[in-house]
């Protein structure tokens, strides 16, 4: 499924227009990408939960001249599904 098609089932399921579905789409991704960049946690009893995980540095190598290179540490978005969609998927 694409954004279109999710603002589809949006606007069908909510009953509204797919300008007004589009809208609180993009406005829920910029909230839920807002409290990420701030280090929050969003968590959505019986959907999930959007984390920040930090990844330390670490060595890696380079595949194509074999040689050690460093990656520099980073932060990562995770989501962990809750019971009940995991529930759902696992049907």
């Amino acid at each position: 499924m694409n954004k279109t098609e999710l603002i589809d089932q949006i606007a069908a399921g909510a009953g509204l227009t797919k300008v007004d579905a589009k809208k609180a789409l993009d406005a829920t991704v910029a909230a839920i990408k807002d409290a990420l960049v701030k280090g929050d946690k969003i968590q959505l009893v019986g959907f999930g939960t959007f984390a920040v995980a930090e990844k330390p540095a670490r060595e890696g190598i380079n595949p194509a001249t074999k040689q050690k290179i460093k990656i520099a540490a980073k932060k990562v978005a995770k989501f962990k599904a809750g019971a009940e969609l995991a529930e759902a998927v696992n049907k």
